[in-house]
């Protein structure tokens, strides 16, 4: 429950940054924001260290905490946190909804490659599924996920339908909260031209990881194909040795 708190704080004040809540680009101090959101001053602290991490503040020596500009000026569309945040919540783009619609489901026994990169036996089974994302009807991500059949026994076709993680932590109180993502870019192929209505010239970025709980264990093996107008990805680099 600590967890979800400070995880709970630190995304809200992340929309109210993105929202230009705060004037002069700092935000109010410690003590105050933990009275704000009726948390204890170590949920506030480990939830501003979060956002200082993702490099969307940085804290200045005795004048306080404050917005990073090159943040609100180059926000990526893809936005993952390393938090239990899959893709629903790290593609966000404001007054754009977004849908998922499941184009394929069934049961596998797990491919050599699949079955190393989860950790399973030879004759363990898992979920196969593909998934097509949308913002406002434009098809702009086509992801293909592994999932290992002995984490989630009665996944059901509409679980699929919206934000896997977040069920996950929801219903079952598990969090993914580990990645490890290649991210390239590829000419696109026949399919993604067909889905997400790109032109044979067009590339797309390629997005390939193994998904992570709290506890170490391999949960997703993912591969997601997106369109190139929404592959512009932040990181933040910490040079402290």
């Amino acid at each position: 429950m600590a967890d979800y708190v400070y995880r709970s704080v630190m995304h809200d004040l992340k929309h109210k940054i993105l929202s230009n809540s705060f004037n002069g680009m700092r935000l109010p101090d410690e003590r105050t924001l933990a009275q704000t959101y009726q948390v204890s001053r170590s949920s506030m602290k480990r939830a501003l260290a979060l956002l200082a991490d993702q490099g969307i503040v940085f804290k200045k020596r005795g004048s306080g905490t404050f917005i990073n500009p090159l943040y609100l000026k180059n926000q990526a569309l893809f936005r993952y946190e390393g938090s239990n945040l899959g893709l629903t919540d790290s593609f966000k783009v404001p007054g754009k909804k977004q849908q998922i619609k499941l184009l394929d489901f069934h049961v596998i026994k797990a491919p050599k490659e699949i079955a190393q990169d989860l950790f399973l036996n030879e004759n363990d089974f898992v979920y196969e599924f593909k998934r097509l994302r949308l913002l406002d009807e434009q098809p702009f991500l086509i992801e293909r996920g592994y999932l290992p059949i002995k984490i989630m026994p009665e996944l059901k076709p509409e679980t699929l339908q919206q934000s896997l993680f977040n069920y996950l932590e929801d219903e079952q109180n598990k969090t993914v909260t580990k990645s490890f993502l290649n991210i390239t870019v590829e000419p696109s192929n026949k399919e993604d031209q067909e889905k997400m209505k790109l032109k044979s010239t067009e590339p797309v970025g390629v997005m390939e990881g193994i998904f992570f709980l709290d506890d170490g264990t391999p949960f997703e093996v993912s591969n997601m194909r997106v369109h190139y107008h929404y592959m512009r990805f932040n990181t933040f680099v910490n040079l402290n040795r």
